[in-house]
């Protein structure tokens, strides 16, 4: 059946038949409902929702972060200050309201970023993120966001395959991993190190 109804013979779109308004209330109403019922994962079982903005946990140091949420940017970035580049090793701090924390990370991509100033060239590192109950590695562009509402952007290549993001809602899925810890998914350590102030 569709979006379609079949009457005395002929197809007619549902949404001339019930007019586009109404229809857009049903169609909404339809996919909040699945959303509500569904919990924080849809149907399969594998793929989380989430809302435009959530709490974040940098792994291993467990620094709590709230992250946009934005299907429109293709990569994620991080809100990094004082950045240094020494041999490939990026070194940076975290804003002081997250705790200020000085953090050294290998870099592992360069980025250019077109501003209003022209192209700039940004170091990539790789996080270990925890979103909703799962963890995963991504890669983040370090950036001074001090003029941005969120020190954390997650974009496409963190979000592909992995969720579901519903532009009405906020904080869907608080962040609960099960074993924060210093090691990864693989059991290997992490190539990162993080030092006091």
């Amino acid at each position: 059946m569709g979006t379609e109804l079949r009457r005395f013979g002929t197809a007619v779109p549902i949404s001339s038949w019930m007019g586009k308004r109404h229809f857009r209330w049903v169609m909404n109403s339809v996919v909040g409902l699945t959303l509500l019922l569904g919990g924080t994962e849809n149907a399969a079982g594998k793929e989380i929702v989430l809302g435009t903005v959530e709490d974040v946990i940098l792994l291993p140091w467990r620094v709590k972060l709230p992250a946009r949420i934005d299907t429109g940017a293709a990569k994620s970035s991080l809100d990094a200050r004082e950045i240094r580049i020494r041999d490939d090793i990026a070194e940076f701090k975290l804003p002081e309201k997250y705790g200020a924390l000085r953090m050294r990370l290998p870099v592992v991509e360069w980025r250019h970023l077109r501003t209003a100033e022209g192209l700039r060239k940004r170091p990539v590192v790789e996080l270990e993120l925890c979103i909703g109950a799962k963890r995963l590695r991504t890669k983040v562009a370090l950036d001074d966001r001090s003029a941005l509402k969120y020190p954390l952007l997650v974009g496409r290549n963190t979000l592909s395959g992995t969720f579901i993001v519903n532009v009405k809602k906020r904080g869907l899925a608080p962040p609960h991993c099960e074993d924060p810890t210093i090691r990864n998914d693989r059991g290997d350590a992490q190539k990162s190190q993080a030092f006091d102030r």
